[in-house]
């Protein structure tokens, strides 16, 4: 490479003594070529090979350390093959190879090239039409939930024109978790955009085809034909190709989540979160004169409208009730009631709730458990069957949850019962009386308790009674009669009881 003094020396010769470049190239040796270059270029020399430098050891390994590098890049880091790795495997003859004999510095310095190369990607910037394209991904943070640290799923929906985030919380990332986070963000937007570019996830793609064709999930096939918009999915691994989203998932941890307050419930945290999307919109995004509210307001006439109802968001399956009354679904179980337990059910799984129903009527109703395995119980379900085997009732599970927050009248009815009356009877009569909660709320049968305690009203139908009467309206008061003069010329004739006493001998009974 020719030295910095020597092109200094041969380009003063030519610009500024004025000899020609046939001359100076017989002075130095150089070729005109060569002295042409020199002038044309003022820069410090840079040593270029002229053909790439031969590894006559390394070689034979060359295209098989490449695929191994295109290979670990889709891998997680923890399972990606070291440097040693390679330099191990390659000395035992991988793949059919000769065991490698060259030193590990000479691999090492090979494969970090490869490395620096994959890693150094070069992007295109993209622009959107109003109303055109969507991009959606999920995401993970963690956030503090009734004083305890929760792993939140976060969805994220952006709109390529105007930049607008919609992002909500949810326990998982399930199916109908996607269906409800898109009902969700339309209905934020006011609109549905023409195109929603996705990863390649599971509760939306059931296979990868060749090149951008997808096998869809049926489910999710019918949910964008019922809001009419186009689904468009990355290459694998390829999540850049909707880059506009994917830089949103860590802009909403960084800004909106670390050191946020403490969240009561999912609702609390999502009402914060909606209340950042709105807050997002008065900003200006670099290169743009309006803010994204304004430009967002552009794009809404835009977005294809809502249909007249939302699609319903809920995973449906076919269930059976085992002999515990109870159905399973996503590793928990759910009661149902004894009356349908041996049909068939339908069980309708929503983000916060689950409805199982015999296909004429909803049957039973929980809140969804987003834990695994464990056993959600509805006690009013088996109170029937309690009530034939009353000695089961002590030790019920649904009993034993219930009475942990049950009202604290209700252990003391139970106890004045057990006074009055033999255990059995004194459970079984109790049992009648919480089956009175299937017809009215569990604060008025409290309510109700209290006053039937206080009268010493042990009875199901005494109760019954409390409780009717204090579910009717008041009575009207009594008319007056001034005021209606002409009904005090009205007699009325009391009956003569003793006319039915001549029924008494045709019965066999004798009068009194």
């Amino acid at each position: 490479m020719l030295a910095m003094d020597a092109k200094a020396q041969i380009r003063h010769a030519v610009l500024v003594e004025g000899k020609s470049r046939r001359q100076v190239a017989r002075e130095t040796g150089y070729s005109r070529n060569t002295i042409r270059k020199l002038v044309q270029d003022s820069e410090r020399p840079k040593y270029r090979l002229s053909q790439p430098r031969p590894h006559p050891v390394l070689g034979p390994y060359k295209a098989l350390l490449e695929r191994w590098v295109q290979e670990d890049a889709e891998k997680p880091k923890k399972q990606r093959r070291t440097t040693v790795r390679m330099y191990q495997l390659l000395k035992q003859g991988a793949e059919g190879l000769p065991a490698y004999k060259g030193a590990e510095s000479t691999l090492r310095a090979y494969v970090g090239r490869l490395r620096r190369k994959a890693r150094h990607k070069v992007y295109i910037p993209l622009a959107y039409a109003p109303g055109e394209t969507g991009q959606v991904d999920f995401g993970e943070a963690e956030v503090s939930m009734g004083g305890q640290p929760v792993i939140a799923h976060l969805f994220l929906c952006w709109l390529g024109y105007s930049g607008a985030t919609f992002v909500q919380a949810y326990p998982g990332e399930t199916q109908e978790v996607l269906f409800a986070g898109h009902v969700a963000a339309f209905e934020f937007f006011g609109g549905v955009p023409q195109e929603i570019w996705y990863d390649n996830l599971t509760s939306a793609v059931q296979k990868v085809l060749k090149g951008p064709r997808r096998e869809e999930q049926e489910s999710f096939l019918s949910f964008r034909t019922h809001y009419l918009f186009r689904a468009e999915f990355c290459n694998v691994a390829s999540g850049w190709e909707k880059g506009g989203v994917e830089g949103r998932v860590g802009y909403v941890r960084r800004n909106w989540l670390i050191g946020a307050p403490s969240f009561a419930s999912w609702e609390e945290l999502n009402r914060y979160l909606a209340e950042q999307c709105c807050r997002e919109q008065e900003r200006r995004l670099r290169g743009r004169s309006e803010r994204i509210g304004e430009r967002l307001q552009q794009e809404q006439a835009q977005l294809r409208p809502l249909p007249e109802r939302p699609y319903p968001c809920c995973k449906t399956v076919a269930v059976r009730a085992n002999p515990l009354l109870l159905v399973s679904f996503a590793t928990n179980r759910y009661s149902v009631p004894v009356e349908v337990a041996h049909e068939a059910l339908t069980l309708c799984a929503y983000v916060e709730r689950i409805e199982i129903s015999t296909g004429r009527e909803v049957v039973a109703t929980h809140p969804r458990c987003w834990q695994r395995e464990q056993d959600i119980l509805n006690p009013y379900h088996y109170l029937s069957l309690l009530a034939q085997r009353p000695r089961a009732f002590h030790h019920a599970q649904a009993i034993r949850q219930w009475r942990q927050n049950w009202p604290a009248i209700f252990d003391l009815y139970f106890q004045s019962l057990k006074q009055r009356n033999e255990t059995t009877q004194a459970t079984r009569r109790f049992i009648e009386i919480l089956q009175l909660g299937h017809t009215y709320p569990e604060s008025l049968l409290a309510k109700t308790l209290e006053e039937a305690l206080a009268r010493h009203c042990f009875t199901v139908s005494g109760v019954r009674e409390l409780l009717r009467r204090r579910m009717e309206p008041n009575p009207p008061k009594p008319s007056q009669l001034a005021a209606y003069p002409h009904l005090a010329e009205i007699q009325v004739m009391p009956p003569n009881l003793q006319q039915f006493d001549q029924l008494l001998p045709q019965m066999g009974g004798e009068s009194r």
